[in-house]
C-alpha cells in the first residue's frame, strides 16, 4: 500500500526470558502523526526502539517478526543500521544536546556523513533550525552552547539535529514530558508542523497531547497491541472495554 511508511508483522520482543512485547501487527502511515499510548511498562517504548534497532544495543534482546520499512524488512542480516538511524531518527524524553556550540549540534550529523562545504552546512543549519521553530531564538548566537539554552530550547536543538542528516521518520519517545506547558505547547505546535514531511511516531504518557498531536492512536497494555484507530475513534468511541477504561482514567 502506497500510503504505508511502517509496517510490523507478528512482531516479538524478550529481555532474556521476560517477552516484552508479544506478536505486534500495524501499519503506520506516511507523513502522519500515530501516537502510542498506554500504562508504564506496557511496551510502547520498546516497541517504539524496534523502529531504528536501538534495542540492538541492550544485552540478551531477541526481537522476532518483521519491521518493514518502504517494502524492506530492517532486520534481516544485511540492513546498514547505522544508514536506517539516519533514515529513523529519535528524540529523547530528556533533551541531549550535544556540549558543543547550537551550530556543531546540527552540523554534527551532517559532517559525519562528509558534508564539508561550509556554505552548505550553514544552509543545512539555518533550514534544519526554522524547521524545528527556533531560529529567531538562536540565529544570533550560534556559536554560544548549546548547553546554555531552557530544557524546552535543548529539545528544539535536539530535533533541529535530527532534522539536518535528512530523516523519513522520526520517532519521539516522551518528547515534552520534562518541559514546562509553554514548551510542550512549542513542541506540538512543531509536530503539527513536521508531518507535512516527515512520519512521527511519538510515544506520550499524556492522553490529551495524544489527542491533540496524531493522526491515528494505539493503545498498547501488558506487551500486546489492544487496538489501533483514527485519534477521533480511540478517545470518543473505542471498540474494547479495555481501552475505554484507560482513557477515562479507570486505570494506568
Amino acid at each position: 500500500m502506497k500510503d504505508i511508511k511502517v509496517s510490523v508483522k507478528d512482531l516479538s520482543v524478550y529481555y532474556g526470558t521476560n517477552k516484552a512485547l508479544n506478536a505486534i501487527t500495524m501499519d503506520i502511515p506516511d507523513k502522519k502523526v500515530t501516537a502510542f499510548i498506554g500504562p508504564s511498562g506496557c511496551g510502547k517504548s520498546t516497541f517504539l526502539r524496534t523502529l531504528n534497532r536501538m534495542n540492538d544495543l541492550i544485552e540478551n534482546v531477541k526481537v522476532e517478526g518483521g519491521v518493514f520499512i518502504d517494502d524492506v524488512n530492517i532486520y534481516q542480516k544485511n540492513i546498514d543500521v547505522v544508514n536506517l538511524r539516519k533514515r529513523v531518527g529519535m528524540i529523547f524524553q530528556k533533551s541531549n544536546p550535544f556540549s558543543k556550540s547550537i551550530y556543531e549540534n546540527i552540523a554534527y550529523g551532517p559532517r559525519i556523513n562528509g558534508m564539508t562545504q561550509k556554505k552548505k552546512l550553514d544552509e543545512i543549519v539555518e533550514t534544519s533550525l526554522k524547521q524545528a521553530a527556533i531560529w529567531d531564538e538562536v540565529k544570533d548566537r550560534l556559536n554560544n552552547s548549546a548547553m546554555g539554552l531552557s530544557g524546552g530550547q535543548q529539545q528544539r536543538i535536539c530535533i533541529a539535529r535530527t532534522l539536518a542528516v535528512n530523516p523519513d521518520i522520526i520517532l519521539m519517545d516522551e518528547p515534552a514530558s520534562a518541559l514546562d506547558p509553554i514548551s510542550t505547547a512549542k513542541i506540538e505546535e512543531l509536530i503539527h508542523g513536521l508531518k507535512k514531511y516527515y512520519t512521527i511516531i511519538i510515544v506520550t504518557h499524556n492522553m490529551q497531547q495524544a489527542a491533540r498531536t496524531s493522526d491515528l492512536t494505539a493503545f498498547f497494555y501488558l506487551g500486546e497491541l489492544v487496538e489501533m484507530d483514527k485519534t477521533r475513534s480511540i478517545f470518543t468511541n473505542p471498540a474494547k472495554k479495555q481501552t475505554e477504561d484507560y482513557i477515562s482514567g479507570r486505570f494506568g
